[in-house]
């Protein structure tokens, strides 16, 4: 999660964001847990969400119209029927190109906003519906993204020295991204044992994890510079908006979903 907060106010700040982070999570693991229609709703709120708050940041138009697309594209998951969900993606993505006005980047910059957000939740489905354990497999993947925003967070407070990019997000420190990369990697050892799999393949896993969460959030973190503004919304106090909160867990979803399906030894090697 990328943030501009300033360092000092971001300790005083924390109550908030555990408050925000109890509300979220529950929902979240209770609609993976789930699955199948009820993780498809899930997403499509947080598309719809994520949409709207795109179109705001990135002063792109048809921001409603776009978060009803945005829904439907989630809603269409469980039917099974991707030549509808690719059609339902394809109009997004015309509409959103087509409806910007200012030349060429801001073209761009709608129609990839509707790439961004559309392949996050798209990523988190597939790794919950896979052939494979999805459910086990979207869980663990979860919680590493957590432990490892959770240990990059205090271990950067706590450690602090030089920072990360600090052009892209001026509180991320190297201390806070090695220690969220430990922290993760820890998380490997544990899952590899709950599992009953091979411990490198679970450890270079939460590695990979964590350093896949950490430039979801910095690339982020960049697009809010480029934009102009702290946060993606304010529907989440002390976190922002959504997109502040999942970028981290879209990019993993994405790299986990496409890992597992080109990969085929990948969930066995994890027990999945």
């Amino acid at each position: 999660m990328g943030d501009w907060t300033p360092a000092e106010r971001r300790f005083s700040e924390l109550p908030v964001r555990l408050a925000s982070a109890l509300l979220l999570i529950p929902m979240a693991l209770g609609a993976v847990w789930m699955g199948g229609g009820w993780l498809a709703a899930a997403c499509a709120v947080f598309a719809g969400i994520m949409i709207l708050e795109w179109c705001a940041m990135s002063a792109a138009p048809n921001g409603k119209l776009l978060a009803l697309l945005g829904g439907a594209f989630a809603a269409s998951f469980p039917f099974g029927d991707y030549h509808i969900t690719l059609l339902i993606g394809t109009t997004a993505f015309a509409l959103a190109v087509s409806g910007a006005r200012n030349g060429f980047k801001s073209r761009l910059v709608a129609g990839f906003g509707v790439l961004y957000v559309f392949s996050m939740v798209a990523g988190l489905y597939l790794l919950r519906e896979g052939p494979w354990e999805g459910r086990n497999a979207a869980l663990y993947f979860m919680s590493f993204v957590w432990a490892s925003d959770a240990a990059a967070y205090f271990t950067g407070r706590a450690v602090g020295g030089p920072k990360l990019l600090p052009k892209e997000s001026p509180n991320k420190t190297w201390s806070g991204a090695i220690g969220a990369v430990i922290a993760c990697a820890i998380c490997g050892y544990f899952a590899a044992g709950i599992e009953g799999a091979q411990l490198g393949a679970w450890i270079a896993c939460g590695i990979a994890i964590s350093i896949v969460a950490q430039a979801g959030d910095l690339f982020e973190s960049g697009l809010k510079r480029r934009f102009k503004v702290k946060d993606s919304g304010r529907i989440l106090p002390g976190h922002g908006g959504l997109l502040d909160r999942v970028d981290g867990l879209g990019a993993v979803s994405v790299f986990g979903a496409v890992a597992l399906y080109c990969v085929p030894d990948f969930a066995g090697s994890l027990g999945l």
